[in-house]
């Protein structure tokens, strides 16, 4: 099943069943998006797996790499469209540091 899902005029945020969400900073390399994308989807996987098995420090641990990719991609933290070029990389080498350390 699809849903409708629409932007904002200033390309900020995508709206999905009505509610808005950040959308991830468009000056990120080809390369960076895909390597916090994976980070992205193996935390949101391991939360799941970690929740399944009731590790709540496990879940807690997977919730933090959620957050930490989310943050490199632009989609949580500092509004990417505030932040300088050198701000916006520093942000995303930053979690790209911490995510594959």
């Amino acid at each position: 099943m699809s849903r409708d899902v629409e932007r904002t005029g200033d390309g900020r945020y995508v709206v999905v069943d009505g509610r808005r969400w950040r959308t991830a900073d468009p000056a990120l390399p080809d390369d960076v998006r895909a390597r916090l994308l994976h980070h992205l989807g193996v935390a949101r996987s391991g939360v799941g797996v970690a929740g399944k098995a009731g590790d709540d420090t496990a879940v807690a641990a997977a919730r933090a790499r959620v957050q930490l990719a989310k943050t490199g991609l632009g989609e949580r933290g500092p509004v990417w469209w505030e932040q300088s070029e050198d701000e916006r990389r520093a942000r995303w080498e930053a979690a790209l540091r911490q995510l594959e350390s």
